[in-house]
C-alpha cells in the first residue's frame, strides 16, 4: 500500500476565533465563514484543515481528550528566507495577538527560530536557515 501525506487538521473548540487567527494573524487564505463546521485551505501546497471538535466527535461516535493551555504534543513549522524575517514575523504576529512562546533565537545547528501559539495553545515554529526554502535540497 502506497500512501502520501495529504495534509493535516486541527480539532478546534472555537472555530470563529481560530479562523480569525489563521486568516488575520498568519495570513492563511480562508474562504469559509467563521461559523463553518470545517475549514479547508491550501498553504504552500499543503492541505490545512480546521474541524470543530464536537462535530468530529459526533461523526466518529467517540469522545476525545483535549489539552488546555500550551499544547506540547506537536508543532507545525512556517519558513521564511532570512533571519531578519524571523524577527520581523515574530514581532508582527505577536503584535496581532499570537502568544509568544520563544523569542527569535539562533540555534547551534544554524537555524534562527521562534515559537508562537495559536489561541488554543497549538505551537507554531517560524524559522529560517538564512536562505530561500528549497525542498529539493531537503531530499538529498
Amino acid at each position: 500500500m502506497k500512501t502520501r501525506l495529504d495534509g493535516f487538521g486541527l480539532f478546534v473548540k472555537d472555530m470563529p476565533t481560530m479562523v480569525r487567527f489563521y486568516r488575520d494573524v498568519l495570513g492563511f487564505e480562508i474562504k469559509e465563514s467563521e461559523d463553518a463546521e470545517n475549514v479547508y485551505l491550501i498553504k504552500d501546497g499543503t492541505l490545512f484543515m480546521l474541524y470543530r471538535r464536537n462535530d468530529f466527535e459526533k461523526m466518529t461516535s467517540h469522545k476525545y481528550e483535549y489539552l488546555k493551555g500550551l499544547n506540547g504534543h506537536f508543532e507545525f513549522a512556517l519558513y521564511v528566507d532570512t533571519f531578519e524575517e524571523v524577527d520581523a514575523c515574530y514581532k508582527e504576529v505577536t503584535s496581532k495577538g499570537a502568544t509568544g512562546v520563544l523569542e527569535p533565537t539562533t540555534e547551534p545547528w544554524g537555524q534562527r527560530t521562534c515559537y508562537i501559539a495559536d489561541p488554543e495553545g497549538n505551537l507554531i515554529e517560524i524559522g529560517s536557515f538564512n536562505k530561500p526554502f528549497d525542498r529539493k535540497e531537503d531530499k538529498q
